[in-house]
Order: C-alpha cells, then structure tokens, then sequence
C-alpha cells in the first residue's frame, strides 16, 4: 500500500480509504447497502490487512448508526486506525439541527466522538456548504474543536471552487485552521472536478480525497450498453451520481474493459487506477456491498497504467473546456500555472 502526504500536513495516508456509507442502512441509505456491525468488522480487516489507515464516514449515514458501527468494529485497536468523520447534513427536526453554525458543529462534534467510541477525531470535514452561516463562525467552531484536542485536522467537502477559496482565505487572515483536504465527487464519469477544485488544490497545496470514485458503480463494469444488472443503487431512487451523457458513460466502460482484460483484472480496478494518477488526488473512498467487491476494489492499489492506457481514458472521459478555459487556452498560453496546466495541458 503506497501512503500519500494529505496536503501540506504531516499526516499520511493509504491512497485507498475505507468507506462505510453502507454500513447501518437505515432509511435512504439502505440503497446503498446494510452492513451489520459483524460484516463491517470483517470489512475493515480486510482493509486493515491491505495497509488502508482511514476510515471515513458521516454523522449522517443512517442516522448516526455507520458511526456506531464504525466505533464497534475498532473498538480495541482505535490506535490503528485514522477516523474521518463530517457535519452539515440535518440530525434531526429542529431548527439548529444543520447547517456549520458554532451551535451545530460542536453539537456534531460531540455526538459524532460518543457514537464512535474515540476521544478524538483525525479529520473533521465540513460535508457540504452552508451560505446562510458566516464562513468566520465556522472556521472559528473548527478551530476551538481543534484546540481542544477533540479534532486533529480539519476538511472541507462538495465546496464549489470560490466558496473553497474564501474559507481559506479567511482562515489564513484570521489565523483559524486551514482545510487540509477536500473531499469532492471524481471519476471517469464526470470530471467536472477539473475545472476548478483540482487546480484549486494543487495552487493551494490540498490533499483531495476522492467519493464514489466508480460513479455509484457505473464503472464497474456490471452497466454496459444495453445491459444492466438485476441489482445496484443506480436502479433505484438514489441518483448520486447525475447521468449527463450516457453514451459517453458507455464508451468509457467499453474501454476500461478492454483495458482490464489486458491486464487481468476488473474494470472497476481500472478506473481506481486511473484516479490515482491524477493531479492532487491522495485517497479514493472505497465502500462495497460484499466482501469479495471489497477486495477487488483494494487490488487497485498495485496497478499501474501505461501513458497509453491513460491517454485512451483521457480521451474517451474528457469533458469541452467551458469558458474561460478555452479562451485561456487560447490566448494565455504563455504564462501558465502548474495549477493551470492540471486542466489546460491536453489543450496546447
């Protein structure tokens, strides 16, 4: 397992992370899966043995119960492991009970370090953005947790690429805690990420931590043209992650199955791969439904794409440049940024 520095901290991580928003399956969530403390158990052993160090999850994934769980399964061996845990999405009925104010983020906080077993949390990530709060509340709320010793580092989640720029301005103006990450929705199905949140990171020197990287299992290659699977979240009402351009979708698992055929392995492997040699990506956030889809999304870890494999991937996923890229490809060529060139490069 290969371990990534997360941004400019010190800290370092396995390039795959432990994802259990399967894990209690309660309400809504019970789309995506219903693992039980003891397959959970059995789950992050399996990572475990793998080399992965993070686990993430959310107070918001069945209600609590995922942290539950969580908590459960490491209990005795917290040590091991690196919790990543996240606050915004609504906890109940009332109406402090979302949102990043001072109130709920430290009210989270709390909940999130009993439902875990833990005196502390190594990644507290804001999950969504929040206009209606001051970004200065929440940063503020962010840093008393971290003094505290409650929270070790702090994160940033499904920001848009001014809202990430703000907050980390205000941090540094402010002397608060700066975001470390940000984890944000990428995969061969959409790379909208490119356009900004990726060249964000790498200016800013951010780790990025990488959610439903198979597209919700769209690039497993189980969904092919004209054939789909008796089961799977994508036949349901959860709609995590839009479909835009199914046709495109369809060619691109035409090719990550060539190409994993070549190699021997899954096409879903593939795509991890594929991931894990872009610009700024430190981690993907894996999950599975079964123990054995578990394993062969670890495998990705040690498989490596030739520049022609990528450059077939590249091809197949890209996305037009929106404006003002294609002017700044253009015309600015001259005077570009390594940030800049994350996007702009194919472009030249």
């Amino acid at each position: 397992m290969e371990y990534r520095q997360l941004g400019r901290s010190g800290l370092r991580i396995s390039v795959l992370t432990m994802g259990t928003m399967s894990f209690g399956g309660t309400g809504k969530f019970a789309y995506v899966g219903t693992t039980g403390v003891e397959e959970a158990r059995r789950q992050i052993d399996l990572c475990m043995d793998a080399g992965v160090n993070l686990i993430d999850t959310a107070d918001v994934y069945s209600a609590g119960l995922s942290e539950e769980i969580v908590g459960k399964a490491i209990e005795g061996r917290r040590d091991e492991v690196l919790l990543a845990t996240k606050v915004r999405m609504s906890m109940g009925d009332g109406p402090n009970d979302a949102g990043l104010s001072r109130h709920h983020v430290i009210t989270g906080a709390e909940a999130s370090l009993r439902r875990l077993g833990t005196d502390h949390i190594d990644l507290y990530q804001v999950h969504e953005w929040d206009g209606s709060t001051p970004l200065e509340e929440t940063l503020a709320a962010l840093d008393h947790l971290v003094t505290s010793g409650k929270v070790r580092y702090v994160g940033v989640s499904n920001y848009a690429g001014w809202q990430l720029m703000k907050a980390l301005g205000i941090a540094d103006r402010l002397g608060l805690p700066r975001f470390v990450s940000q984890q944000i929705y990428y995969s061969l199905q959409a790379r909208d990420a490119e356009y900004e949140l990726i060249p964000a990171a790498v200016d800013q020197g951010l780790g990025v931590l990488v959610w439903s990287p198979l597209a919700g299992g769209l690039l497993s290659g189980r969904y092919r043209r004209g054939v789909r699977p008796a089961e799977g979240r994508q036949l349901t009402d959860w709609n995590e992650p839009p479909v835009r351009d199914e046709e495109q979708l369809y060619d691109t698992v035409e090719v990550l199955l060539d190409i994993a055929a070549g190699h021997g392995v899954s096409a879903a492997q593939v795509a991890l791969a594929y991931l894990l040699g872009r610009p700024a990506v430190t981690s993907l956030v894996i999950g599975a439904r079964t123990t054995e889809q578990l394993a062969d999304n670890l495998a990705a870890a040690d498989l490596k794409l030739s520049d022609e494999e990528r450059a077939r991937l590249d091809e197949v996923s890209r996305q037009p440049l929106l404006y003002p890229y294609w002017h700044q490809a253009a015309t600015a060529s001259d005077r570009l940024s390594p940030a800049d060139l994350t996007l702009l490069q194919p472009h030249l």
